[in-house]
């Protein structure tokens, strides 16, 4: 219970008792306290006044000193004040909070932290830095902490920084986990903000005055029909044309002004040397796209709407749009996908985010959808297995996938080791929900699981990888088992059959069932002659042209000789035996060395011709080898 001091007809000397008492039993009272708390209340009979002091003159109190404040200060006597709590380490706090009514709230705030999944060493800092300077400072029990007392908090930490120039950082994350703590507890209904969007007015700061209120406006009106994050990106790519025009021409006065001369194909040409502000290297061809793109769709909405800023003529058109790369999909080899998963399942890294990147490569989602499923995600129907449902993602689709028995006890897994926790608000309904991936009280983060990715992937001695990598991986491991069409785009979430169609052009079996049925065709006809012997190849189509005429690639062999399709490449055996050490030769096979140098010489001028660079060298090699082995059979 606090100290009554209001009431008491000497508040000073009942005080002191009490202190006396309190040092007698811890076994901690000297004679250089009891003097220091005389003093005290001998200056300062109100305790309160105390408080009134400059922060000079209260942080001026000596080490005989201080614990008296503190003991006022635990038994909710004095409320010193943020300024002063911020510059006390209060080191002795958790000795000292055990004989004191703050004890049983900061129990159940630690038991709470403990619950959340926070370290022994996260939850001693989080208690000292943060609950415990709120409860001293407000005078109320944990159950009547509110945000705004939070935010105080913080406030009084920014004040701190800029008086001192000292770091603040510690006490911020403090007060986020604290926050998060209360919030899993009830007692507060908000979670600590972290990041967000920036608002427009301080993101599109640089512009000039009548450019920045024209896109603020648009980007306030795209709000209505565009998700949030579509309206984030479109004011970055908005703000690099703004800045481009507050440096060409600081004295435009109006969207309506621009021209296509002076404005549109200045900022065109400046983007093939554009800067990317986050690895200092040229924006890529897509992220430029993306640029013209929403600048584009800037001014035809704003000219569709009739907005007076819209300029009076058409200044883009579709050829001012880069040509995008069709690239494929960048999947992972088997070894390396087989190597990823056991650094993955094996590794001292972040389990949680570890578990996430092994769901998202079994079921090949996005990012953003593994992160999103909720602790129900499971379903089962009868007869037809288990399903995981797949939320709202890029595309405002859900689906259902069927999942097996080792991706159930995956997920089994997953909800042991996350933190449990009150219901969460759902970034899209704002409706609680209980998410599958939470850590420490809050959702697991995108840059988590990336950065666990990069561990892992350095571990297993592999280059930078992806997230969505993963998918990429996930779907091209289903085309080569020969999923359909239709059941791809329905696994994948994907809305046009060209989005899954990029996937088949990494292994078309229609492709190499031909490439294969060629293949056969020509050697057959290579092997097949009249009269029995090794024949001419492609006889009916060279008109029964010398074996050393034909386009293909072509080995004089000692009895015989070889050919292949130029689509197979040089054998890797050609000639192997002329060229191994261990082969020797004598007088009585010159004659069939001599020709087979003949031949040689003939095949060599024939891939040159034919532009067969790699090929005629291998020739040249084989006839220096010919000239060794004939001088030697000549020279024994």
């Amino acid at each position: 219970m606090p100290l009554a001091i209001a009431s008491a007809p000497n508040p000073s000397n009942d005080l002191h008792i009490a202190y006396l008492d309190y040092l007698q039993q811890t076994g901690r009272g000297n004679a250089a306290y009891s003097w220091a708390a005389r003093v005290f209340f001998g200056r300062w009979p109100d305790p309160r006044g105390w408080v009134a002091e400059s922060l000079e003159t209260r942080l001026s109190a000596g080490s005989s000193t201080r614990p008296i404040i503190t003991f006022l200060m635990l038994h909710r006597v004095l409320q010193p004040g943020y300024d002063y709590l911020l510059e006390r380490k209060l080191s002795s706090i958790w000795r000292e909070i055990k004989d004191s009514p703050l004890r049983p709230d900061l129990d159940r705030f630690m038991t709470a932290a403990a619950e959340l999944g926070f370290t022994e060493r996260v939850r001693f800092a989080t208690g000292s830095q943060v609950p415990v300077r709120l409860l001293i400072q407000t005078g109320r029990s944990l159950d009547r902490i509110t945000v705004a007392d939070l935010d105080e908090f913080r406030a009084a930490c920014q004040e701190r920084e800029t008086r001192t120039g000292k770091g603040n950082k510690h006490y911020l994350a403090a007060a986020s986990n604290a926050q998060r703590v209360l919030f899993h507890l009830g007692i507060v209904d908000e979670l600590p903000r972290s990041g967000g969007p920036v608002p427009f007015t301080q993101r599109l700061s640089g512009l000039q005055p009548p450019i920045r209120e024209t896109m603020i406006a648009y980007l306030e009106r795209k709000r209505a029909t565009c998700q949030p994050k579509t309206v984030s990106a479109i004011a970055t790519r908005l703000k690099h044309f703004g800045v481009f025009l507050a440096d060409i021409d600081p004295e435009l006065g109006s969207i309506a002004e621009l021209d296509r001369r002076k404005h549109i194909e200045p900022y065109l040409t400046s983007l093939v040397d554009a800067i990317s502000a986050k690895n200092n290297e040229l924006i890529t061809v897509a992220d430029r796209s993306r640029r013209v793109l929403a600048l584009m769709g800037f001014l035809t909405d704003i000219t569709e709407w009739g907005w007076p800023q819209a300029p009076p003529r058409k200044l883009m058109f579709r050829d001012d749009v880069p040509k995008l790369p069709h690239t494929l999909p960048r999947y992972l080899p088997v070894d390396i996908d087989r190597r990823l998963t056991e650094v993955l399942t094996e590794g001292p890294g972040n389990e949680l985010a570890a578990t996430t990147l092994r769901l998202q490569r079994a079921c090949g989602l996005r990012i953003g959808e593994v992160l999103d499923l909720e602790l129900d995600c499971v379903h089962e129907v009868p007869d037809h297995g288990h399903w995981l449902k797949i939320p709202l993602g890029k595309l405002e689709t859900e689906r259902m996938i069927p999942i097996d028995d080792d991706i159930l006890d995956l997920i089994d897994h997953i909800t042991a080791i996350r933190s449990h926790g009150r219901p969460m608000p759902h970034p899209r309904y704002r409706r609680p929900a209980q998410f599958l991936f939470t850590h420490h009280g809050r959702r697991l983060s995108q840059s988590a699981v990336r950065h666990e990715l990069n561990r892992a992937a350095q571990a297993a001695g592999l280059d930078h990888l992806t997230p969505h990598q993963l998918r990429h991986t996930y779907a091209t491991a289903l085309v080569n088992a020969g999923v359909s069409l239709q059941a791809l785009m329905a696994l994948l979430g994907h809305v046009s059959a060209e989005m899954s169609l990029r996937y088949g052009r990494l292994f078309d079996t229609t492709v190499r069932a031909e490439y294969e049925r060629g293949l056969d065709l020509a050697k057959q006809q290579a092997r097949t002659s009249t009269t029995g012997r090794i024949g001419l190849p492609l006889a009916d189509i060279t008109g029964g042209a010398d074996w050393k005429d034909t386009p293909l690639l072509k080995s004089r062999l000692a009895g015989g000789f070889c050919l292949r399709a130029p689509a197979q490449d040089a054998c890797p055996y050609a000639n192997i035996c002329e060229h191994c050490p261990s082969f020797h030769t004598e007088a009585s096979s010159l004659p069939i060395l001599a020709a087979q140098r003949v031949d040689a010489e003939a095949l060599a001028r024939d891939a040159e011709q034919r532009g067969w660079i790699t090929e005629a060298q291998r020739h040249q090699r084989l006839i220096a080898r010919l000239d060794t082995l004939i001088n030697e059979a000549q020279a024994g």
